[in-house]
């Protein structure tokens, strides 16, 4: 029970770091939302209203942040983070993404600092820590991109099917954002919304080639843009798109069963290690607990941690073939 109450500090302090920064957090996004509910009912009073630039501000890009957050903004790396918060699908602005990185490794520095009372092992276990929401925000966007690279055929072929039935090409692209599950109905929405607005078409098609970095979804913009300067049959052009991205999907699924072997070894060696100490610690707790009682077995652990990560993600790296 005493050996549980040296580490009770450590505990209360990632607790109160944690919590203090979600309600940053939580903080902030309501003074974003409550901010922008203003400025949109601003630009719909009559009163206000510049009829020389009736549409001017529709869709300016970089006015929802203002001062401080603006500033941080312009920053190329908090740029490319808010692109792929969006392509993840999460509401949450760069800066709130940032307070949630420094919050989690100050939270976990802090942590590691009081319990163990050394600092060469707080400053990784900061860095880990302030790691994990980013390691979130990629998986989730490679998710929502899987998701949306398979249902883009179909979201291809119904709109050939629309175009073929006589619909114009926004009605089409209407009817695959009603029809369409998630999250390419959500995409096609948003280009029907924006053209719906004011955007020209084309600024709008290509917005969708920016928030989906696919190969598929440029070739399919491209596509579409070049037919509305030249001229010539959409819907022919839509299904051959379609049968290209059901056959690079093939080779992909192949190459999948090509690969397994070398995934399942980089999933064994990463679990070996783990398994193989809890097992020691199950057999002879005195012998095994010198990793945790002496300075020297904690940089060892620490240091074997960061290098089973490390190749667990060279694996990864090199079972991965982009297509």
């Amino acid at each position: 029970m005493t050996n549980w109450l040296v580490y009770l500090p450590a505990a209360l302090a990632f607790a109160a770091v944690s919590f203090g920064t979600l309600f940053v957090v939580f903080l902030w996004e309501w003074a974003r939302a409550v901010a922008k509910h203003r400025r949109v009912m601003a630009r719909l009073d009559p009163d206000r209203l510049d009829e020389t630039q009736p549409g001017a501000n529709l869709f300016r890009t970089g006015a929802a942040e203002t001062g401080f957050a603006g500033l941080i903004a312009r920053v190329p790396f908090i740029a490319t983070l808010s692109l792929r918060l969006k392509q993840a699908g999460l509401k949450l602005s760069p800066f709130s993404f940032l307070v949630l990185m420094l919050g989690m490794g100050t939270g976990m520095g802090l942590a590691v600092w009081l319990g163990t009372g050394s600092i060469l092992l707080a400053v990784p276990a900061a860095i880990l820590a302030a790691l994990v929401p980013e390691l979130v925000l990629r998986s989730r966007r490679l998710r929502r991109l899987r998701r949306f690279e398979e249902q883009f055929p179909e979201a291809i072929d119904l709109l050939g099917r629309a175009i073929r039935a006589g619909h114009p090409l926004s009605a089409g692209i209407r009817m695959v954002a009603d029809e369409a599950p998630e999250p390419a109905a959500s995409e096609f929405r948003q280009v029907f919304e924006e053209q719906r607005f004011g955007l020209p078409f084309d600024d709008a098609l290509l917005g969708l080639a920016d928030r989906n970095d696919l190969v598929d979804v440029r070739i399919f913009a491209t596509a579409v843009l070049i037919q509305r300067e030249v001229g010539g049959n959409l819907a022919e052009i839509l299904d051959k798109i379609a049968q290209t991205v059901r056959a690079r999907f093939t080779i992909q699924r192949q190459l999948r069963v090509y690969t397994a072997q070398g995934r399942l070894s980089g999933y064994v060696l990463a679990a070996l290690p783990i398994v193989l100490a809890l097992v020691i610690f199950a057999l002879d707790s005195d012998y095994a607990s010198m990793l945790i009682n002496e300075q020297a077995g904690r940089y060892m652990v620490m240091i074997a941690l960061v290098a089973q990560i490390i190749g667990f993600l060279w694996i990864r790296k090199i079972v991965d073939i982009e297509i």
